[in-house]
Parts: C-alpha cells; sequence; structure tokens
C-alpha cells in the first residue's frame, strides 16, 4: 500500500492538484488486500488518479466506495479504470447517487471486467433512465464472473425489470439478486418470474418492498425453492463425483506402484544375470588366455622341431659325404689289396681278432642303445604321469564346478579356494612340461653339439688321411726313380712297410667305420627325440581341442540362458500390457460412469422447472442411482481385490522363477 500511496501522490501533483489527506490517511492505514474509502468525499482529481492506479494494482481484492458523493465524472473515470483490473473480487459503490452515466459506465465495466464478483450499488439511482439501466443489463447478461449483486433503493421500474429478466436469461453465473425497496410492480414481477425457468443458476431473489402481489412472490420463492434444490443436489454430485475421482486416483496410484515395484524386480534380475554374464564372460576370457599360452607353447615346439630336422638334414649330408669319401678310400684299399692279396691271406689272423674287438664294439654299442632305451621309457612314464595328472586335475575341476552349481550362494569362498588350488596345479604342470621340454631341448643341443664334435674330428681324419696318402704318393714317386736299380734288393723292405701302412690304414678304417655307426646311432636317437616331441605336441592339440570344446560349450549354455532370461522379460511385459489394458478399460468404465453422471446432471437441471412431483420421481431416480453407485463401488472394490491378489501371485511367481532360476545360482550373495 504504501507504493500505491507515493503513486496516488505523484499522479496528482501531475494534475495540478494536492492529494486529499484523508484518502492518504486511509491508504495508510488500510490492511494488506482491501481499500476502504467509505465516507470520504473523492474529487475528481482523486478519481482520476485512482482510475489510473487501479488497472496496475494487483494486490486489492476489495474496494470499498460507499457514501462518497462521487460525481459522475469522477464515477466514470474510476469504473472505466476497474475494467482492466484482474485481481478485484468485491466492489462496494452504495450510497453514491450513481444516475444515467454511472449506470452506462457500469454495464461496460460488467461487459469487459472477469474478475469482479460481489457489486454492491444500493442506494443509488440506476433505474431512474430506462436507457442507461437497459446498458447495465445489456453489460450484466454479458458478464461471465458477478455471483453476487445489490440493487436495493435504486428506482427501479417495471420496465427496468423487464430489462433484468432478459439479462438473467443470458447470465450464467448470476446466483443472488437483491432488488428489495424498488418499484417492480406486478408487471415487473411477472417478467422476473417468467425469467427464472431459463436461469439455472440464480437461487436467491429478494423482491419485498416492490408492490408485487403474493402469487407472485410465492411462485418466485417456490422457484427459487427449486433452485436450491438442484443447487444442493448438484453440489451433492459434485462431492459424489470428486470422491469417486479421489478413489480412481488411489488406484492409479496403487497400480503406478505395483506395476514400479515389478519394474524394479526386473531390474533387479537383470542386473543379476549381467553379473553372472561378466563373471562367466572373465571366466571365458581365462580359458581363451591359457588356450592362447598353449598355442605359443606349441608354435615354440614346431619352431625347435623344424630346427632339429634341419640339423638332422645337415648332419645326414655330412654323413654321406663322409660315405663317399670312404667309398673312394675303399676304392683305394681294394687296389692295394689286389696288390697284395698275398699278403692278406697271411694276416687273416689278425683280421679275425679285428673282427672280434669289431664284435665287441657292437656289444658295447648295442648296450649303448638299451641305456638310450630306457631313457626313453622313463620319459615315456614321466609323459604319462603328466597325464595322469591332467586328467585327476580336469576331474577335480569338473567336480568342483558340480558342487560349485549346488551350492554357489552357501560357498563362493570355497569356490574361489578350489579355484586358486587348479590354478596352482595347472601352473605346477605348466612349469613341469616347460622344464621337461627345456630339459629334451637342452639334451638335443648336447647331443646336436657332441655329433658336431664327432663330424669335426672325423673331417679332421679325414683330411690327415688325405695328406698321409699325399706324401705317400708323393714318397712313392720319388722312390720309384732312385730304387729302380735298388728295387730287388728292397723289395722285401718295401713289403715289410707297405703292410705296416695297410696295417695303419686298416685301423684308420675301422675307426672311421666306428665313427660313422655312431653317428647312425645319434641320427637314430634324434629322430626318436623328434617323434616324442610329434607325439607330445599332438598331445597337446588333443588338449586345446578339448580345451575349445569346452569353451564352446560354455558359449552354447551362456546362449541358451540368455534366451531364457529374454523369454522371461518378455513375458513379463506382455503380462503388465494386459494389466494396462484391463486398467484402461477400468478407466474408461469409469469415464462412462462420469459421463452418465453428467448426462443425469444435465437431465436433473431439465426437469427442475417441473412440479415438485417430478422432483420425488427424481428423487427416487437418485436413490436407484445412489444404488447403483453402491454397487458400482463395490464392483470396483471386487475389482481392487482381485487386481490386487493378482499382483501378488504374479509377484510371488516371479520371485519364484528368480530364486529357482539357474542365473539365480550362479548370482553372488547379496
Amino acid at each position: 500500500m504504501e507504493e500505491f500511496r507515493r503513486s496516488y501522490s505523484r499522479l496528482c501533483r501531475e494534475s495540478g492538484a494536492e492529494p486529499q489527506e484523508a484518502v492518504l490517511q486511509q491508504l495508510h492505514q488500510l490492511p494488506r488486500g482491501r481499500l476502504d474509502l467509505a465516507t470520504q468525499s473523492l474529487t475528481v482529481e482523486t478519481c482520476r488518479a485512482l482510475g489510473k492506479l487501479l488497472p496496475r494494482e494487483m494486490l486489492c481484492t476489495e474496494l470499498v466506495l460507499s457514501d462518497c458523493m462521487l460525481s459522475e465524472e469522477g464515477a466514470t473515470l474510476l469504473l472505466r479504470g476497474l475494467c482492466a483490473n484482474t485481481v478485484l473480487r468485491f466492489l462496494d459503490l452504495k450510497g453514491n447517487n450513481l444516475r444515467a452515466a454511472g449506470a452506462e459506465a457500469l454495464g461496460k465495466l460488467l461487459q469487459q471486467n472477469k474478475s469482479i464478483q460481489s457489486l454492491t450499488l444500493e442506494w443509488n439511482s440506476l433505474g431512474t433512465w430506462d436507457d442507461a439501466f437497459a446498458t447495465f443489463c445489456g453489460g450484466l447478461a454479458a458478464n461471465g464472473a458477478l455471483q453476487q449483486l445489490d440493487l436495493r433503493n435504486n428506482q427501479i421500474s417495471h420496465k427496468g425489470a423487464e430489462e433484468l429478466a432478459l439479462a438473467l436469461k443470458g447470465n450464467t453465473t448470476l446466483q443472488q439478486l437483491d432488488l428489495r425497496w424498488n418499484n417492480v410492480g406486478l408487471l415487473g414481477g411477472r417478467a422476473l418470474m417468467n425469467c427464472l425457468p431459463s436461469n439455472r443458476t440464480l437461487w436467491r431473489l429478494d423482491l419485498a418492498g416492490n408492490n408485487i402481489p403474493g402469487d407472485v412472490l410465492r411462485a418466485v420463492e417456490q422457484a427459487m425453492g427449486h433452485s436450491q434444490d438442484r443447487l444442493t443436489t448438484f453440489q451433492e454430485n459434485q462431492a459424489r463425483t470428486h470422491v469417486l475421482s479421489k478413489e480412481v486416483q488411489h488406484l492409479r496410484e496403487e497400480k503406478s506402484k505395483q506395476f514400479l515395484d515389478l519394474m524394479e524386480t526386473i531390474d533387479k534380475q537383470r542386473e543379476e544375470m549381467a553379473k553372472s554374464s561378466r563373471a562367466s564372460a572373465a571366466r571365458v576370457g581365462q580359458l581363451q588366455e591359457a588356450l592362447n599360452e598353449r598355442h605359443s607353447i606349441i608354435n615354440a615346439l614346431k619352431a625347435k622341431l623344424q630346427m632339429t630336422e634341419a640339423a638332422l638334414a645337415l648332419s645326414e649330408q655330412k654323413a654321406q659325404d663322409l660315405g663317399e669319401l670312404l667309398a673312394t678310400a675303399e676304392q683305394e684299399q681294394l687296389s692295394l689289396s689286389q696288390r697284395q692279396a698275398k699278403e692278406l691271406k697271411l694276416e687273416q689272423q689278425e683280421a679275425a681278432e679285428r673282427e672280434s674287438k669289431l664284435l665287441r664294439d657292437l656289444s658295447a654299442a648295442n648296450e649303448k642303445n638299451l641305456l638310450l632305451q630306457n631313457q626313453v621309457e622313463e620319459l615315456e612314464r614321466k609323459v604319462r604321469c603328466q597325464q595322469e595328472q591332467l586328467f585327476q586335475t580336469r576331474q577335480e575341476l569338473t567336480s568342483t564346478s558340480a558342487e560349485l552349481k549346488m551350492r554357489a550362494i552357501q560357498a563362493e569362498e570355497r569356490l574361489d579356494m578350489e579355484k586358486r588350488r587348479c590354478r596352482q596345479s595347472l601352473e605346477d604342470s605348466e612349469s613341469l612340461r616347460i622344464k621337461e621340454v627345456e630339459h629334451m631341448t637342452r639334451h638335443l643341443e648336447e647331443s646336436e653339439r657332441a655329433m658336431q664334435e664327432r663330424v669335426q674330428r672325423l673331417e679332421a681324419a679325414r683330411l690327415s688321411l688325405e695328406e698321409e696318402l699325399g706324401r705317400v704318393k708323393a714318397a712313392a714317386l720319388s722312390e720309384r726313380g732312385q730304387a729302380e736299380e735298388e728295387l730287388i734288393k728292397a723289395k722285401n723292405q718295401a713289403h715289410l712297410e707297405e703292410r705296416q701302412r695297410l696295417a695303419h690304414l686298416e685301423d684308420k678304417l675301422r675307426l672311421l667305420a666306428q665313427a660313422r655307426d655312431e653317428a647312425q646311432g645319434a641320427c637314430l636317437q634324434h629322430r626318436q627325440a623328434v617323434a616324442e616331441a610329434q607325439t607330445r605336441a599332438s598331445q597337446l592339440g588333443l588338449q586345446v581341442e578339448s580345451l575349445r570344446r569346452r569353451l564352446e560349450e560354455l558359449q552354447q549354455e551362456l546362449s541358451l540362458k540368455d534366451q531364457e532370461r529374454v523369454a522371461e522379460v518378455s513375458r513379463v511385459r506382455v503380462e503388465l500390457q494386459e494389466q494396462n489394458g484391463r486398467l484402461q478399460a477400468e478407466l474408461a468404465a469409469q469415464e462412462a460412469l462420469r459421463e452418465k453422471a453428467a448426462a443425469l446432471e444435465r437431465q436433473l437441471k431439465v426437469m427442475a422447472s417441473d412440479h415438485r412431483e417430478a422432483l420425488l420421481d427424481r428423487e427416487s431416480e437418485n436413490a436407484s442411482l445412489r444404488e447403483k453407485l453402491r454397487l458400482r463401488e463395490a464392483e470396483i472394490a471386487r475389482i481392487r481385490d482381485e487386481e490386487a491378489q493378482r499382483a501378488s501371485f504374479l509377484q510371488n511367481a516371479v520371485l519364484a522363477y528368480v530364486q529357482g532360476s539357474p542365473v539365480r545360482t550362479l548370482s553372488p550373495p547379496k
């Protein structure tokens, strides 16, 4: 109000007039939301300022201007300003002697303003001029907000009453009209009585002190009684519809709560299934990593196998070269033996001794072969032991997986311990296998080095023999020219020397044959080792295939579980959609009930203008409707109970499925 007071003072000074002290004092003392200027003589400047301020005032809901002695111009300015106001609810213009201009301004106010609900115009002269009052009545007919109108002591004649009757036929909001102490007369009373059947909202009309006959007053009172009864029935129906709407809202809230609870359970199941899928994916990843490690080991073994095969090919090539050298040496020996056949016959005994020595060497080589075979058998026993250990670990894995499936919720810690133990055993077996492979590779490398050393020694012996043969040939050629004359004398000596050389060469040939036999035995050992490595690689390949098949089985199980989960979720969604359809059908039925109630209300409004007997018939019809509503409420309660039971059954079924599903058994405890 303080801002309103300052604005009022500023506008008065702008118009060249001083603000009224009485008005300022009233503005300072008035409570919030109410402007009371009763019994204050307001000037035209004050009315002009108030007319400019009231359209922008958003806090004032009551305006009291009774007994303010407003002039025609001041009232017009005030009412023109109130046309644009949207918050004013109560307006009191009692005792201001408003005439033609005031009536026309009030008509414009009622035609434009949409917020005023109560208008007091007691002790004015609005009915003195028929044209001005007709304008007022036209604004009243077009108004859609006014509910209470006080027109006491306004000199309204029968013509004004007829204009009021026409306005009441078009008005749909006015509920109370006070026309006491006017000059309505018989004609005006009949006009008002005849307009009442067309008006469905007016339930109070005061016509005392208007020279109206008693029968007309009684008819008006009877019509007002009908209107009051109609209003009470309308209020009762509104209350019932409000109660029904509350119950429907309560049912909707309950259904939404049940739906949300069911969706929460479904979300929890989805989370548990996602956890189980993540755990299975991690397990599959671990198996894939182990499979990749096995593949890398197999690839390394294959590379080593290729290297050993290349080394064997080199050693075989060298052995072939040595064989060729031996063949050339044998040819030379044969040529020498042809020359000295007679001398070789004498040395058959020595050859027999050499054969005995060779037999002894063969027996030693056989003993070495037996030792190597024993080593091979020991390696095979170790491989079988490793296979048995792997089989035992697989059996333990299967047993532990079965126990984990049966006791997943109660013994998750035991499962972790079994997993760690299995992993440790697998790591130990893997480490043992790696150590054995390293031992075999070292053994192969050592044997290869020994073969290379033997080949080098053989090469050195071959070179020495070639050098010695060259020296012998050179000596023979040199001595041939020198000893032609002394051939006969030194023949015996030459024979002795040749015998010695032949013996020496035979010893060297024997050594070369032994070296060749040893090289062949080493080659056989290498081939056996390669065969064992190939068998081991094939066994590892079989293990890899078994692990791959196990991985595929786990993936198939996961896909089956995912399909079951999707089927269950789709089934629950279909059930929820069916429930929503049933709820929508119930809502449609309730909407139909509301439409029926609205139709009944319209019928009540149409039939209210008839006689009391029709009202009694309508009351019986209302009783039947109440019984129908009671039956409908009982049916709704029964449907609600059935829906609650169905929801509980569905919830129990979902919980039972969740508790009994394999996903639940594999999910970790909450």
